[in-house]
C-alpha cells in the first residue's frame, strides 16, 4: 500500500510542478525538471534528514520514471492543444490544486512512516518534522527554482496541513491499523487543503512599516503641540 500511494503522491506532485513549469514559460528540459524535482524532492530532503543514503530515488528508479512519465503526458497535451480556453486552463489550475493537495497528504504521512521505521517512534518532533519536510520539500523546490516565493510561506496553509496531516497519523497509529492511521492522515491533510482553498483561508500577514510623517513643513525643538 506504501508503494502505491508513494507512486500516486509522485504522479500529482509531477503534475503540479508541470503547470508551475508551464506557468513559466520553459522549454521541455524546465518542464521536465520541474515536474521530476517537484515529484522526488521531498524524498530526497526526508532521506538526507533521516541519513539514508543514497536517496531512495537514485536506489529506486520507478520514481523517476513515473514523474517522467507524467511529464512526457503533459507535453504531449500541451504539443497537441497548443492554446486552451480560459475556462478549460482553470480547470487544469483547480486539478493542480487537487493533485498538489493529495500529494502533500501522502508525502507527509508516508515521510513520518519512514521515520518512524528508521527508529524513531518515539521521537515524535522528528516523526512529524520529517513529515512536513517529505511532504513540503518538492514544492519548496519547485518553486525556487521557478523563481517564486515559495506556496509555504505566502497562502492556502500548506505546511500547516502537512503538520496536521503527520499528527493524525502519529495519533492513529496508537489505536488502529498502520494502512488505516495512513489513510486518516492522508485525508486530513486533502481536507484541510481544500478547504483552505475554496474557502481563500489564509495564515494572518503582520507587516512593520514606517508611518507617514505627518506634514512636510520645517521641524521645530520638539515642543511644539499639533492642534487637532
Amino acid at each position: 500500500m506504501v508503494f502505491l500511494l508513494e507512486l500516486l503522491g509522485t504522479v500529482a506532485f509531477a503534475f503540479s510542478g508541470c503547470v508551475v513549469a508551464n506557468a513559466k514559460r520553459m522549454d521541455i528540459f524546465g518542464v521536465w525538471v520541474l515536474g521530476t524535482v517537484t515529484a522526488v524532492g521531498g524524498g530526497a530532503v526526508r532521506d538526507v534528514l533521516l541519513g539514508i543514503t543514497p536517496p531512495s530515488m537514485f536506489r529506486n528508479s520507478v520514481y523517476v520514471a513515473a514523474a517522467t512519465a507524467t511529464v512526457a503526458l503533459w507535453l504531449c497535451m500541451a504539443a497537441r492543444k497548443g492554446a486552451v480556453g480560459r475556462r478549460l486552463y482553470q480547470d487544469l489550475t483547480r486539478v493542480m490544486d487537487v493533485s498538489d493537495s493529495l500529494g502533500l497528504g501522502i508525502f507527509a504521512v508516508t515521510g513520518s512512516q519512514t521515520a518512524i521505521r528508521s527508529g524513531y517512534a518515539d521521537n515524535w518532533f522528528l516523526v512529524i518534522f520529517v513529515g512536513v519536510m517529505t511532504g513540503v520539500g518538492g514544492g519548496l523546490l519547485r518553486d525556487v527554482m521557478a523563481d517564486m516565493t515559495p506556496v509555504i510561506f505566502r497562502k492556502r496553509i500548506y505546511a500547516i496541513a502537512a503538520m496536521a496531516g503527520s499528527l493524525v497519523y502519529v495519533a492513529f497509529l496508537q489505536w488502529i491499523p498502520e494502512d488505516w492511521a495512513m489513510l486518516a492522515g492522508t485525508a486530513a491533510v486533502f481536507i484541510i487543503r481544500m478547504l483552505a482553498s475554496t474557502r481563500r483561508w489564509d495564515l494572518p500577514v503582520y507587516v512593520l512599516e514606517p508611518r507617514e510623517e505627518d506634514g512636510d513643513g520645517p521641524k521645530g525643538n520638539g515642543t511644539e503641540k499639533k492642534c487637532k
